[in-house]
Parts: structure tokens; sequence; C-alpha cells
């Protein structure tokens, strides 16, 4: 074999998803695809997105498009919108621009946490956070939702804990679920690694997912754990809010309530370490548009009437789904408890959903609201027949 270990658990554990990825690659092209797999854009992109680009791609001096790191421009930006956002004196020098959330995740993983350590990870969660620890020589170790309501399970976190915990993964609103937690949730989680810190003797950290943010519903506030624990980094990514996750834009940020030696450590650390993992910045179009890009929005009460519209017609067909908080996905329980076979017996009919399975929930399925309404009206007759269907066996 010619794969390193830590290539080959990173290739497995997400062999389910590129499989999947490949399979449905095809649906663009397809005029009569019913497709509400991946939040991929089904419309033209933002004219904000688009003017920015524009007024950007012309270059204003010989440097226009010369190497770039951390840009203050883009810092300056995303710390004043973090103060607004969140309440935290956030800093310039408190951000690290990356490509995506991607480019931040691994930053962090990078940061704070040694070849062997664990990190616990939700699930269900993104499914990217465990090939990403493997690729990272980490340990992902899992702390089940509660079952029902997919809250944080505080207790859950605790028996994921061991003394080689580094980092607790948090994501919220979540991914697949669209479950929002609360500032409660967030004081019980930072008393619970302030206790393991002490005990084991290091500090937990937690990083905090936190893409979909400014994609809330029904006025549903928001709080970051970074305003409970201290030792909180924050992912972001622009991709989301922009729908144009092909234009890679985000950022880590460190709480600014961290003891200020450790946040002057990782602070100055963040350009070589960027370095190391493959020059992790954004490229110089997308962190001149920042300042621009900050105000702007997919349209949030389009999504949250898709939503509502998928939600009544579902669930009077008899579908169990978890009514997101936010995100742009719905999360359901597939009639007759097998999410593959109930998403392939959809893609038969020309609708396609993405099973559970690529969450390691099998009875599970889940859709993107960034399908248009008229993909939505085209495909419901289809689905709330399924959902009348009698259970399989």
């Amino acid at each position: 074999m010619g794969l390193s270990t830590r290539a080959a658990r990173a290739h497995a554990s997400v062999d389910t998803v590129t499989a999947f990825f490949e399979r449905m690659s095809g649906l663009a092209d397809d005029p009569d695809a019913l497709d509400f797999t991946f939040g991929n854009p089904h419309e033209m992109a933002l004219p904000g997105l688009v003017d920015a680009l524009r007024s950007n791609i012309e270059p204003q001096t010989f440097e226009w498009f010369a190497y770039k790191a951390n840009e203050p421009p883009a810092q300056e930006t995303v710390a004043a919108g973090l103060r607004d956002e969140l309440g935290l004196d956030f800093e310039p020098a408190d951000i690290a621009m990356t490509q995506g959330a991607f480019g931040a995740i691994s930053l962090a993983f990078a940061l704070v946490a040694d070849a062997g350590d664990e990190v616990v990870i939700p699930t269900p969660g993104w499914f990217c956070y465990t090939p990403m620890l493997h690729a990272a020589n980490l340990v992902p170790v899992e702390a089940p939702l509660d079952p029902e309501t997919f809250d944080l399970d505080i207790a859950a976190v605790a028996r994921a804990i061991t003394p080689r915990t580094r980092i607790v993964v948090v994501n919220s609103p979540s991914n697949p679920t669209g479950r929002v937690f609360p500032k409660e949730t967030w004081d019980h989680l930072a008393a619970l690694l302030d206790e393991f810190s002490h005990r084991h003797g290091h500090r937990i950290w937690i990083l905090s997912d936190e893409p979909y943010r400014r994609i809330r519903f029904d006025g549903i506030g928001f709080d970051s754990p970074a305003a409970s624990y201290p030792w909180t980094m924050i992912d972001y990514s622009y991709g989301k809010v922009l729908l144009a996750p092909g234009q890679r834009l985000g950022y880590l940020a460190l709480s600014p309530l961290l003891p200020r030696a450790e946040r002057d450590e990782l602070r100055e650390s963040f350009m070589s370490l960027q370095l190391a993992i493959g020059w992790g910045f954004p490229n110089a179009l997308m962190q001149y548009s920042v300042p621009a890009l900050e105000s702007v929005s997919i349209d949030i009460p389009e999504l949250e009437r898709k939503r509502d519209r998928l939600v009544s017609e579902m669930e009077a067909a008899g579908y169990r789904l978890t009514r997101p908080d936010g995100t742009f996905y719905l999360w359901g329980r597939a009639p007759g408890g097998d999410g593959a076979a109930f998403c392939d017996a959809l893609s038969a009919q020309g609708v396609h959903f993405m099973p559970g399975t690529m969450f390691d929930q099998p009875a599970h399925f889940r859709i993107s609201l960034t399908a248009t309404m008229d993909t939505i009206e085209r495909a419901l007759p289809v689905i709330t027949e399924a959902g009348t269907q009698p259970p399989a066996g």
C-alpha cells in the first residue's frame, strides 16, 4: 500500500460521502432532476457578491495579486462584525483569514492539538470532521446529540472526554439538524470543560463551528460559546451566507476573553502555521472583497418560507421532522426507518435527498433548502406520497 495510515483512515471515513458526491455530480445537467442534496446554489449568484468581485478584479497596484497573508482591512472588517454580533471585544489580530471554514478548522487543529490527541465531535454532525481529524493524525471521539431533540448532550460530552482530549467541537446552528443552542448550554459546557481541564492537567479547547451563524429563522438569537468559555476558537465561512461555496473565504477567531499570554501566543503563530499547512490564506480577490461582502446575504425570509412549506406538507403526510432554527437544511426520519432505501426510492422518481448514512444516521435524511421554490412545488407530490407509504418490512 502506498497510502499513509492517516490517509487511508481519512479515505475510509469519508468514502461514503465522496461516492455519493460522484453519484450526484450530474444532477445539475439534468433539467428534470429535483435536487435537494448539497447546499449548492440553484439560482444565479447574488448581485452583491458579483459586484464585490467585479470591483476588485482590476489591479490597482503592481502588487495587487502578490502573495497575501492576513490582510488588515479584512481582519478589521471581521473584528468589527464580530463585536457587533457577539458583543465581545474582538481585535483585528484575533482574526486569521482562511480558505473557508475548512481552512479555519485545519488551522485550529494545528494550533492546539498534537498527533494522537483526541477531539470530541457531535453526532450527527458534519461529515468532514472525522476525515479532517484523521488527516491531521488526531483521533475523533463521538458525543451523540440527544436522539429526540438533537440538543447538545452535556452528559454525552462528559463520557467522551479522556485524559487525551484536547478539543471539543460544537456546531450551532447545527448541520444537519438546524438546531441553535442557547447560552445555558454553553455555560454548562464551560463548567464541564473547566472541571476536566483541571482534572487532567491541560486545557481542553472548544472549536465553535459557526458557518451558519447568520442564517437563523423565527427571530431566534445567537450565542457563541466564546462568551462563556475563554478557551474558544470560532471558525466561520462566508460560503453559506453568500451561497457561494466555491469561493473560499472564511476565518478563525480567538475569543477575546482568552488570557492575554495565550491569546498573544496563538495570534503570533497564525502566519507561520497557515504557511505550514499549505498557505492557508484566501486569495487576494476574496480578501479585498471582505468589506463589501460583510453585508451581503442570501434571502433568509425566503429560506424560511421554503422551510415552512416543506414542514407543513411533510408533517401532514406523516413525516417526523426536526424543525430547523437555522442553516438551510431540513432533517427528518425516513418512513420505515431506512434512510438509504427511502432516498433511493425517491431518486427513482427524480427527487434527490441526502441519506442519513452521510451522517452515520441510517434512519434519517437531509433536505437542502437551497433548492428553488419551483423545485419544491414540483417535488411535493412525490414527497408527500412517499410519506404515506406503509413502513418497509
